[in-house]
């Protein structure tokens, strides 16, 4: 159970809000290239400012080291259109400037503070898992020691990244009640009904190139008889054919050069457990010389180049599989979409989601960029707004931001309304 900003009145109140808006963004002009997190957000921000909130924006972009790692000006240049309503930008976290910002705003007032990951404590490697006393030491961190007396209450939207347990995305909890946004209860909801109830039969396609992670997800939900089918497709499946016996020639050092040599044997596991649950590819799209040529896949034969897509067959296949469902979900592109030569698998799979009466959702990430590519965003139920977050969900992992919301209910819910 989850407090949710229904629970609550915000009129008078400062608020936390932690959103995860980080985009992408054109290096050159620091010009945001797809606003999608941004506007997935605005529903929580307007509802919190017309209802009398004091609004306060953490958020974050990209990571040290990186071309996109900057300011969060054009962010609340953005969201100052989205909302039709001035979003006022500090450049400053937790100083003199951001306090006093906080202090003298209005009722209805918001604030965009600074890039929350300029902040040295906000990105140390040892804050991506979940222990007990998370909270507290997150909330003993510089940042939240400096701000946390500012607030009523911490509003976290940022589903995209609730598989971290960062300062902004869990300290503020050790001080004041955290509470969902609209953007978390609806990912959580929609997810959890996949993962406790979902209608049968259920599907799920998996690819892409984060296969460990995949795996998990099969493991998860072929024992909690959660899933009827898994359909296989990107290095995930060269994994599984690897551990079929199939000879896929250099396409085996290329799983070897991701690390993921180890999850051949716990595919094979998985082979042995749960048989035709688990369904290959038949054929594959191989790139020769940039070009695309179907060949069908035989034990026999050794696979001489680079697999990059799904092929025809298996295309056919696997839409029988989606048709007939009621429960679709689906993670990572089926190859390399991004060359036109190579985006027929991702694009069968997305056209079969979108032509299904199935209850359809995609994962974020990757999957989500190919459906806006081929125009069937709008056609699958739920798009999730996290890929790693999402993906660490239906593994059945503890995310941290959700233990600490479902913590925060229990010490809180007292004070709620309509609980």
């Amino acid at each position: 159970m989850l407090l949710t900003i229904d629970n609550f009145d915000f009129k008078g109140k400062t608020v936390a809000l932690r959103v995860d808006i980080n985009s992408p963004i054109d290096s050159q002009n620091e010009i945001i290239l797809d606003d999608a997190r941004i506007r997935a957000c605005s529903d929580t921000i307007t509802e919190l400012s017309n209802n009398g909130a004091k609004v306060v924006i953490m958020a974050h972009q990209s990571r040290p080291g990186k071309k996109d790692y900057t300011t969060l000006k054009s962010h609340a240049e953005i969201l100052s259109k989205v909302l039709n309503k001035e979003v006022k930008y500090v450049d400053d976290m937790f100083g003199s400037h951001a306090e006093s910002t906080i202090i003298n705003m209005e009722d209805g007032d918001i604030v965009l503070l600074e890039n929350v990951r300029f902040y040295a404590e906000e990105v140390l490697k040892d804050w991506k898992k979940w222990k007990d006393d998370t909270p507290k030491k997150q909330g003993k961190t510089l940042m939240i020691r400096k701000i946390h007396h500012l607030f009523d209450y911490f509003i976290n939207d940022a589903f995209a990244a609730a598989h971290r347990a960062q300062p902004s995305l869990v300290g503020l909890a050790y001080y004041v009640p955290a509470i969902a946004g609209n953007v978390m209860y609806n990912e959580i909801k929609t997810l959890s009904k996949v993962l406790n109830n979902p209608e049968k039969p259920c599907v799920f396609v998996l690819g892409g190139a984060k296969a460990d992670d995949s795996i998990e997800v099969i493991k998860n939900v072929l024992s909690g008889n959660i899933a009827d089918k898994i359909l296989i497709s990107g290095i995930v499946a060269n994994i599984f054919l690897l551990a079929k016996g199939y000879d896929i020639g250099d396409n085996k050092a290329v799983v070897e050069s991701m690390g993921y040599l180890n999850q051949i044997e716990i595919a094979e596991q998985l082979i042995a457990t749960y048989g035709d649950k688990i369904v290959f590819p038949i054929d594959v799209a191989l790139n020769i010389d940039g070009e695309r040529k179907e060949v069908d896949l035989n034990l026999n034969e050794k696979i001489e180049y680079p697999i990059y897509d799904m092929g025809s067959k298996t295309i056919e296949l696997y839409n029988g599989h989606i048709k007939n469902a009621k429960t679709v979900v689906a993670n990572g592109p089926a190859g390399v979409f991004e060359n036109k030569n190579f985006i027929k698998g991702t694009e069968g799979i997305l056209n079969s989601m979108a032509e299904t009466d199935a209850f359809t959702i995609i994962g974020g990430g990757h999957l989500s960029a190919a459906a806006a590519v081929v125009g069937l965003d709008k056609k699958m139920d739920h798009i999730s707004t996290g890929g790693g977050a999402c993906i660490e969900f239906l593994a059945g992992k503890t995310l941290p931001v959700i233990k600490v919301l479902e913590n925060s209910y229990n010490k809180y819910r007292q004070y709620g309304r309509n609980i």
